[in-house]
């Protein structure tokens, strides 16, 4: 068949490929979290992840940054661990926002006014994507773990500034 040895040629490439890392190390391999794009591969499980409190959120929430520099433009990844009865105060970020949920149950809506009544409950594998500038609240009922991504540079602007934990 005419372009078939493409196709061969590039599955014989996959599996050498495949062959060649059967037998590495796979730790010496891993590049270092957050990931930086080091050209390197990064596997982890959850129960590695180096969680810390974060400064734009009330405690006790925690983050754990898995890839990128918030700060740059840049790819990111990082999860959020919220407690049962948390409250996400409306807010808006400079970009777009993509979250999944994790662990939980997640209810999240659009709005620059806290309304439990208007947010739709999102369970496991529930995702929500909202473009820069658009007003967001939520809230938790149980320990919930979201992972968000995206490309930075990334922040949080509360609707309320009272609401802001940096400015208390």
């Amino acid at each position: 068949m005419k372009g078939s040895g493409v196709i061969i040629a590039a599955g014989i490439m996959i599996m050498s490929g495949y062959v060649s890392m059967a037998g590495m190390d796979m730790h010496e391999e891993m590049g270092p979290i957050p990931y930086r794009g080091e050209g390197k591969h990064v596997m982890i499980n959850a129960g590695e992840l180096e969680w810390t409190d974060i400064a734009s959120m009330a405690p006790p929430a925690q983050i754990a940054i898995i890839e990128g520099d918030l700060s740059k433009e840049e790819p990111f990844t990082f999860r959020l661990k919220l407690p049962a009865g948390y409250i996400v105060a409306p807010h808006i970020h400079p970009a777009y926002e993509r979250v999944t949920v994790l662990q939980g149950t997640f209810h999240f809506a659009h709005g620059k006014e806290f309304d439990r009544d208007k947010t739709m409950a999102l369970d496991v594998g529930g995702v929500a994507i909202m473009p820069p500038g658009a007003p967001m609240f939520g809230y938790t009922e149980e320990e919930t773990i979201i992972q968000l991504h995206g490309t930075g540079p990334w922040g949080i602007e509360y609707i309320n500034p009272e609401d802001d934990p940096r400015k208390q």
